[in-house]
């Protein structure tokens, strides 16, 4: 653990099971709004899985392989979660940060993208579609998730990149509704990048993420 900007980083080496995951966040959520912990930013993988956001549709999970289903209580819809993906969960408290969810989603899009671009990728946003994207045309396709759920204005869950997970397992769901454009992955773009090194690239970009939120979001 280590804190950075006075917000404690967790970073977990095994997978993490998702319902444990899931009962951190609720509870450091409510910490924070009782005053009685600091916001964290926590970075993981989890165990081969599906989530369902609060928009999910049952017709776009078609499991094959029986993965685990778990109810997000996040926004959005199916997400894949597995090894070789880093997810990072974002508890801050937008209270002091600027209370504005919109804002909080673009500031979190582009910490991905510029981690992104430490590697040479040059990820964007794609108008109409959630997620970070990279290509162009036929091309295209998603190598950053994300989903939040807004609490007292505190924030839980957060975002996953694909650094190098079985980008098969994807075909379980159509990934976040989106069926017209494939998923992509650091590995697949011929980057053979460790989860270390993607966790630095995000260490990198956190300030100009905090600097975002606490500027323009509070000014919004």
């Amino acid at each position: 653990m280590e804190m950075i900007d006075g917000i404690e980083w967790r970073v977990s080496e095994a997978p993490v099971p998702y319902e444990d995951a899931l009962a951190f966040m609720n509870e450091r959520a409510a910490a924070i709004r009782g005053g009685t912990a600091r916001e964290c930013i926590w970075l993981l993988e989890h165990p081969p899985l599906f989530t369902a956001g609060t928009s999910a549709d049952p017709a776009e999970l078609f499991n094959p392989l029986a993965l685990p289903v778990f109810e997000a209580g996040r926004g959005g819809r199916y997400t894949y979660h597995g090894p070789g993906q880093r997810v990072g969960y974002v508890m801050l408290d937008l209270e002091k940060r600027g209370k504005d969810v919109r804002c909080f989603v673009h500031w979190l899009e582009q910490w991905m993208i510029d981690a992104l671009a430490r590697f040479g990728v040059n990820a964007h946003r794609s108008d109409g579609r959630i997620g970070i994207w990279v290509g162009e045309g036929a091309d295209e396709a998603k190598i950053g998730a994300l989903g939040v759920r807004v609490k007292r204005w505190v924030t839980l869950h957060g975002f996953s990149l694909n650094v190098n997970p079985d980008l098969t397992h994807f075909s379980g769901i159509i990934p976040c509704g989106i069926s017209d454009f494939g998923v992509a992955s650091l590995a697949s773009l011929g980057k053979q990048i460790a989860l270390t090194v993607v966790d630095a690239a995000l260490k990198g970009e956190f300030h100009h993420f905090l600097n975002g939120l606490e500027g323009r979001c509070k000014v919004s």
